[in-house]
């Protein structure tokens, strides 16, 4: 993106809430993508070169330079990110909060509800041979695959791609080969959501 494109992209971002409000859910999406990945080792000495850089970018914006310690180190004083309000943080994926489903070998874990948007975000999980029987969608459904793989159908998705479901829409039975993780993003009202909260 150039210099000229970002400040038009700006400019129809202050003037524009739906595409504020889409700017949001996209960045919400992400996050939720990005907790439930597996964790990664990160590379030898990435923390040290980002605090740095946080730490002059600070200095660069007129806030004080933090005092030296003895060891010539600086020291900062940051909050914990959990105590930064509107932050919720959830265990990776396979760790806690999982709900095994009337069908076995199939859970789900909610990760947020938005009861005044009317969404909530899940992870669900199918184990390999598993079949999850038809059914009416209650509310429209949004599903990408994270691992392994979904029968919907005749399609065979597989990590990385997208499904959308229109309320009322018919899905025959759904089985997974190798298992699959999917995000889900549903109504409030859909059962799947009233049974995770149960």
């Amino acid at each position: 993106m150039t210099l000229g494109e970002a400040e038009a992209f700006e400019t129809e971002l202050s003037e524009n809430s739906e595409l504020r409000e889409l700017v949001k859910k996209l960045e919400r999406t992400a996050g939720l993508l990005a907790q439930a990945m597996p964790a990664a080792p990160l590379p030898g000495g990435l923390k040290e070169k980002v605090l740095k850089r946080v730490d002059r970018s600070e200095v660069g914006r007129g806030t004080p330079c933090p005092p030296s310690t003895s060891s010539g180190a600086q020291e900062t004083a940051r909050p914990p990110v959990e105590a930064l309000a509107g932050f919720r943080f959830l265990e990776a994926a396979g760790k806690s909060d999982w709900k095994q489903l009337p069908v076995p070998g199939a859970y789900i874990k909610l990760l947020s509800l938005e009861k005044e948007r009317g969404y909530a975000v899940l992870l669900g999980k199918i184990e390999p041979g598993v079949r999850y029987p038809a059914h009416v969608n209650a509310g429209p459904e949004d599903f990408y695959i994270l691992t392994g793989d979904l029968v919907v159908g005749d399609r065979k998705l597989v990590a990385g791609d997208f499904h959308h479901a229109d309320k009322g829409s018919q899905h025959e039975v759904n089985y997974s080969v190798e298992g699959c993780t999917l995000l889900a993003v549903l109504t409030v009202d859909d059962p799947l959501v009233a049974f995770a909260m149960a």
